[in-house]
């Protein structure tokens, strides 16, 4: 399965982002080449191989945060003047906002 212009066009439209019919083009040769690898890693036989451990549907392994907290060069009200808690509160984006609709 190749990746078209209008494939690009229509992820670009779908992320909000402006995107040049040349910048498209270039994109989708881009894709085009990811696809062609993964081509060629879909046809490397792994049957045989056994699962790495550590790393699949258990995720992996977490450690613990160790050390000192890292002092801030300015207080933090200067950096985000809302916090909660100890964490930055931001806007909610227009986009994200619930519609009568739905």
């Amino acid at each position: 399965m190749s990746v078209t212009r209008d494939d690009v066009k229509h992820v670009a439209a779908l992320a909000r982002l402006s995107m040049t019919d040349e910048r498209a083009e270039q994109f989708t040769a881009q894709l085009n080449t990811i696809h062609s690898h993964m081509d060629v890693l879909a046809r490397v036989d792994t049957k045989r191989l056994e699962p790495v451990i550590g790393v699949g549907a258990e995720g992996a392994p977490l450690q613990d945060d160790k050390g000192p907290s890292v002092k801030l060069d300015r207080p933090i009200v200067d950096i985000a003047p809302s916090t909660r808690d100890g964490f930055f509160l931001v806007p909610r984006l227009s986009t994200h906002e619930a519609t009568e609709e739905s």
